[in-house]
């Protein structure tokens, strides 16, 4: 229990030292701020890139990147005679007359900057600067993906290792900050494939497609109550531009290839988009090993050993085609449908279980095992939002329909005791379905004509309609046909439809321009009703009903720094892969079956941050500390012939106390390095006394990652980056760490319409292997699963038709369901966003 202490302490004199260097005067604060808008529109332009140059030279000294708001604030230079540049793509470029900074004018108000629409096509527009990889803002942590070329061919399991206070597991499995409890958004909205299986979800969609990722560690009022860990939005790329293009994206390498084709059209107020995107996964070869000893009650003890090799191959594709129309100037309609499949088929070739007791061979067992996991998708959406004349004024009404359809079923094969042929198999049949119809309403608008208040409310109903089709079979021989087991226990259906109805009030106040609060309660009603099909099984699950309240706190410091602090409940509601009652028995000796009588987890979440400038470059602190009640946790017991069996309980409570340190360092024009560190110290126990079942852990959790970026001469360009995350405290044991790298070379042409490049993925390891322990009072298991994920690819992407911008921004809303508790390295919850 020392080191939690220690670290809170170590947590509390470095906020005591931030906040005494952050109101320390004694040096004069050079500063340059201002507000890109659109010339013609008078709306902001984000992201719009500010560069600080030399008067005599031309040199870059510094720069920055506007915020959504269109502010930037420039810092990191010395007294003299400087031109800034701002610049935009679509945009002509702006250069200042001469600025004098001096000790006596070190704080320079530009006010309004505004940039003129450019009429010449996009190809021939030359964007000056380069956007930053991570961006830091009021509410949320962004990373630039379009910026990272070292993910090209990969999904977005890929991007998301190199986001900060993100870790993803080799299976894909996410957690921020150390919970797994997380909304995962694509463009503002969840698919039902990804209240499903978090995992699966992101491999389907292509590392090329994802514009940027969004981390909100404290929702407002307005996301949905679920996800205890924060919300995860990945925003894919869109444009609003006049024309016609086509965009192909390819990469071919030794572990597997993709091809994508996505094209636009915009023709006045309408405009189409049409995209696909295929990934075959192919060569993944690995290896599985597996002890545990099992003590049983009279002090005797089995050993059991497995071991064999892995083999999967992986199809995955997502084709989607949008609609929007400006039906006037206040009146915009929205529209897009999305088809998701996905194909994993994962074989176990030669699964070897030997049994010892005193050190003994009692038996020994081979097998093999395929298992096929399935599933495809679709997502239509409708959103129509109405602007008024005064600004900030929004109504919006979405709507959502989504349906997963999910196949995973096994085949275990048994051979004879000289291992030459099989003698019998078993197969299980499981078909999930998970249906979502949402509606929504949102109204926000400025109080009065303040500019400093806005009240925000909104309702929303989710229909969620789930079904779990299971069934075993047994068959003699390696071809003999296959008998369905007539017990309700191995082959039944189980229906669980979920309505939830919400309603939200939040109210934002600035106070002057360096504070702004932030404040919002949500209420939300469950109503469950949960059925077998042939049984009288127990479902019956009571309806609740849940307030969430949130606060939100930010301050700008007078050196263009900034403080803010939260506080926020969430509510994490199971999954499917939780409450599913098919028994899986793909390895004899590990089995596990979901509880349908589970329920929600409660979570009060703290955190406080601060953000400051050192030069060009930016550093952030954040420190947090959550408490969840109720947590799922497994439960596992051992049969009398030696089956370790698991199932899951609200019987868990999980603390954790943690640290994240992120920076972005712009060494020159052309060269830049960003990374991160998240620590936290984890506490879990499950509350139970009996000392057979009861368990607790506790341990620090480290894991980091740094990003690099060079650009040479003649539009070739390299970056590097590579991950790293430790071991995971888990309530029972630890999963083990492991690490990542990769590079990549590329060099643009013809205009820079077209990429081709090379890259590689941990060329100097050819094995990873992740050794997980399991610990518990009658189990002690140690297993090693072993991974070839060395990689060698050829990139090319290239962009035919010529675009010009369109002056008009539209708003857009759409719907995010956000609301289940995933399986894998943990959770995954649901919030919604719909900025």
């Amino acid at each position: 229990m020392k080191t939690k202490y220690q670290l809170l302490s170590l947590t509390l004199v470095l906020w005591a030292m931030i906040f005494q260097q952050a109101n320390a005067q004694d040096k004069p604060v050079y500063k340059i701020t201002g507000k890109v808008i659109d010339g013609s529109t008078s709306e902001t332009v984000p992201y719009a890139a500010a560069a600080l140059m030399n008067a005599a030279t031309m040199q870059n000294v510094a720069g920055a990147v506007a915020d959504m708001d269109g502010e930037f604030v420039i810092t990191g230079f010395k007294d003299g005679e400087y031109v800034l540049q701002v610049s935009f793509m679509g945009f002509e470029a702006y250069t200042s007359s001469v600025i004098s900074i001096s000790a006596t004018n070190s704080n320079v108000k530009l006010g309004e900057i505004k940039l003129e629409q450019e009429a010449m096509g996009l190809e021939e527009v030359t964007v000056q600067g380069q956007r930053q990889l991570i961006e830091e803002k009021v509410d949320r942590t962004i990373y630039n993906a379009e910026n990272d070329l070292t993910t090209a061919g990969g999904d977005a399991s890929d991007v998301l290792r190199r986001v900060p206070m993100l870790s993803v597991d080799l299976d894909g499995n996410v957690s921020m900050r150390g919970s797994s409890n997380i909304l995962v958004l694509i463009d503002g909205k969840q698919s039902a494939i990804v209240a499903s299986n978090i995992s699966d979800a992101l491999k389907q969609i292509p590392a090329e497609e994802i514009k940027s990722v969004e981390v909100i560690t404290s929702p407002s009022a307005k996301y949905d109550a679920e996800g205890t860990g924060g919300v995860l939005n990945i925003i894919t790329k869109k444009n609003n531009l006049q024309g016609a293009s086509l965009n192909v994206n390819s990469s071919a390498g030794l572990r597997g290839s993709n091809l994508g084709l996505n094209a636009s059209l915009k023709r006045g107020k309408m405009g189409w988009t049409l995209g696909g995107f295929g990934r075959a996964g192919y060569n993944i070869l690995g290896s599985f090993e597996n002890t545990q000893t099992l003590i049983n009650p009279d002090g005797s003890s089995s050993l059991i050993q497995q071991q064999a090799d892995t083999r999967n191959n992986m199809l995955f594709g997502r084709y989607n085609l949008g609609w929007d129309y400006e039906m006037s100037k206040k009146d915009f309609l929205t529209a897009s449908a999305s088809i998701g499949l996905r194909n994993m088929r994962n074989k176990q070739d030669g699964l070897l279980t030997e049994t010892f007791q005193e050190e003994e061979l009692i038996s020994a067992l081979l097998r093999d095992v395929n298992t096929d996991n399935l599933s495809n998708t679709i997502d239509l959406n409708f959103n129509y939002t109405r602007t008024f004349d005064k600004p900030q004024k929004e109504f919006s009404v979405s709507g959502l329909y989504s349906r997963n359809n999910n196949t995973n079923d096994f085949i275990n094969s048994l051979y004879n005791g000289t291992f030459t042929e099989i003698i019998s198999r078993v197969k299980n049949e499981n078909l999930g379905v998970n249906e979502e119809y949402t509606i929504q309403l949102d109204y926000v608008s400025p109080i009065g004509n303040s500019k400093n208040q806005i009240l925000e409310y909104g309702a929303k109903n989710i229909l969620r309609k789930v079904t779990s089709d299971f069934a075993y079979f047994t068959a003699d021989g390696s071809d003999g046909p296959f008998v369905r087991v007539d017990d309700a226990t191995f082959s039944n259906e189980f229906t669980y439809d979920q309505n939830v109805t919400a309603a939200y009030a939040s109210y934002t106040l600035g106070l002057g321009n360096d504070y702004t609060v932030k404040g919002g309660l949500r209420y939300e009603y469950t109503v469950i009703d949960a059925d077998f099909r042939d049984s009288n099984l127990p479902a019956d699950i009571p309806s609740y009903g849940v307030f969430v309240p949130s606060f939100n706190f930010g301050k700008k410091l007078t050196n263009g720094n900034m403080v803010k602090a939260a506080y926020n409940r969430r509510i994490q509601r199971p999954s499917l892969q939780f409450l599913n009652p098919n028994l899986n028995q793909a390895n004899p000796q590990q089995q596990s079956q979901g509880n349908p009588l589970l329920e929600p987890e409660l979570t009060d979440n703290f955190e406080l941050g601060y953000s400051t400038y050192i030069g060009g470059s930016s550093l952030n602190f954040s420190s947090y500390f959550r408490n969840t009640t109720g947590s799922i946790q497994p439960v596992r017991n051992v049969s009398e012939d030696d089956v370790i069996f698991t199932t899951f309980e609200n019987i868990g409570r999980e603390r954790a106390v943690g640290m994240s340190v992120f920076t972005n360092i712009s060494v020159s024009g052309k060269f830049s390095l960003n990374g991160s560190i998240d620590t936290y110290y984890s506490m879990l126990t499950n509350g139970l006394e009996n000392p057979m079942f009861a368990a607790s852990n506790e341990g620090f959790v480290v894991s980091g990652r740094l990003f690099g970026n060079y650009t040479l001469p003649k539009d070739w360009q390299i970056q590097a980056f590579t991950f790293v995350r430790g071991r995971q405290v888990q309530l029972q044991g630890s999963a083990g760490g492991f690490g990542m790298y990769g590079m990549s070379i590329n060099k643009q042409f013809n205009e820079k319409r077209g990429t081709i490049g090379i890259g590689a993925d941990n060329f100097f390891t050819p094995e990873f292997r992740i050794n997980n322990e399991l610990v518990t009072p009658t189990i002690v298991q140690q297993s090693v699963v072993g991974m070839r994920n060395m990689n060698f690819k050829i990139n090319f992407s290239y962009r035919i038709g010529k675009l010009s911008v369109d002056g008009g921004r539209r708003k857009k809303r759409g719907v995010t369901n956000d609301d289940m508790k995933e399986g894998g390295e943990g959770a995954a919850g649901a919030m919604m966003n719909n900025n």
